[in-house]
């Protein structure tokens, strides 16, 4: 993706940006031991159906040696998952995240007040990460300004978020895990004292919520609620981080859309959607077999790790017209990038008004924002994440 003034790659060993997806569309890794499923309808199948493919990846650990995070919704499955879901489902209802709006565009103005007009700046430092982490920190009752600690945990989680392999257990490998632990540790650590906090001394926040409810007349413990809104706290902010960079990216790599969505600003969402679809902030979700699937002509047998590639099913010719084409024109657009299924990012409606209201402003603000040409944007590290570290930009 180019124009004249911008030059980059995002992923670009990633097969299905060049428009190439494997015969049958399911493939077995023998050097990692999974699935990999690569087509849209595959991965509706993969994604709709619970009671076959788990979101648990703990059963395939030998007993003794399972990680278990009671409460985390991204490794339940139903019922339990949506017992737990039912929780918090009232907080991202539409209602009332469009009753945030007055805030977001607050926060949004404040961020913005630190970047003079003909200044450069960096669009994550200065908008894309505190945006999202402020709004969603404010809901739950933790400080805000600890959002540098955020940042650097979740990067660290991020860079070693490797796909789960049953092949050979290499050095680096466990590496990586313990590397994850220890960030896991010390964001849990941190959510621990403020779970404590509300037991002792309740307030009108999300946590306070959460240390009140009941799931079938118990009280969650401790564990359940810092593994809650241990996931609450890192997905409710870093989809909208890698959705603003990449909208932004995608309105600069295509000048003539750029300027239809500043001329008509109710093509904002269009522009979202399309660049949600293109690059996926979470291109793979995991799966395991909990008895043996037929995914096409493909067999899997039962305890098999599977691989949903969302950001290759979003780019399926069979779905999607010119499915390597940024179009703001597309219409009917179901992409599969918050997922599909029980476990449908309830975040996704507070992920799209942040990006909307925060382009929308930075349209306002700086009419010929841009990126800067001599300064290339930082991605992610991982193939399973797409998403800028850094974006800089000119006004």
């Amino acid at each position: 993706m180019t124009n004249a003034s911008t030059q980059w790659t995002f992923h670009e060993d990633q097969f299905w940006m060049r428009g190439e997806l494997p015969p049958g569309r399911v493939c077995y890794d023998e050097k990692k031991g999974l699935w990999n499923v690569y087509g849209y309808a595959e991965c509706l199948q993969v994604l709709g159906d619970a009671e076959t493919f788990s979101s648990d990846l703990s059963i395939l650990a030998p007993e003794g040696k399972r990680q278990i995070f009671p409460g985390n919704l991204t490794t339940m499955d139903p019922p339990e998952h949506t017992k737990m879901r039912k929780i918090v489902s009232g907080v991202f209802t539409r209602g009332v995240v469009a009753a945030l709006e007055p805030r977001i565009k607050a926060i949004t103005h404040e961020l913005l007040d630190q970047v003079e007009p003909g200044d450069a700046f960096d669009l994550v430092e200065v908008l894309a990460h505190p945006l999202p982490v402020i709004v969603i920190a404010e809901l739950l009752g933790i400080p805000a300004s600890d959002r540098h600690l955020f940042r650097e945990w979740v990067s660290k989680l991020l860079e070693n978020n490797q796909s789960f392999s049953t092949g050979e257990d290499t050095e680096e490998l466990r590496k990586q895990r313990e590397e994850t632990f220890v960030q896991i540790n010390n964001l849990s650590t941190y959510l621990r004292e403020h779970v404590e906090q509300r037991i002792a001394e309740p307030r009108e926040d999300l946590l306070t919520k959460l240390v009140q409810a009941e799931v079938d007349g118990e009280r969650l413990s401790t564990a359940e609620i810092v593994n809650f809104a241990f996931v609450l706290l890192v997905a409710g902010h870093i989809t909208t981080t890698m959705l603003l960079g990449n909208t932004i990216l995608c309105l600069d790599a295509h000048p003539t859309a750029g300027e239809a969505v500043r001329t008509d600003r109710s093509r904002i969402p269009a522009a979202i959607e399309e660049s949600l679809r293109l690059f996926a902030p979470l291109a793979a979700l995991r799966r395991v077999t909990r008895k043996p699937a037929r995914i096409g002509d493909v067999e899997i047998p039962e305890l098999q790790v599977v691989m949903a590639w969302t950001a290759a099913a979003s780019r399926d010719l069979d779905q999607f017209r010119d499915p390597h084409t940024f179009d703001l024109d597309r219409g009917n657009n179901p992409h599969l990038s918050f997922g599909r299924g029980s476990h449908f990012c309830m975040g996704a409606p507070l992920a799209r008004l942040e990006g909307l209201l925060a382009l929308d402003i930075l349209f306002d603000r700086f009419p010929a924002l841009r990126c800067d040409p001599d300064q290339a944007p930082v991605f992610m590290p991982g193939a399973n994440v797409m998403g800028v570290e850094s974006l800089h930009l000119l006004t």
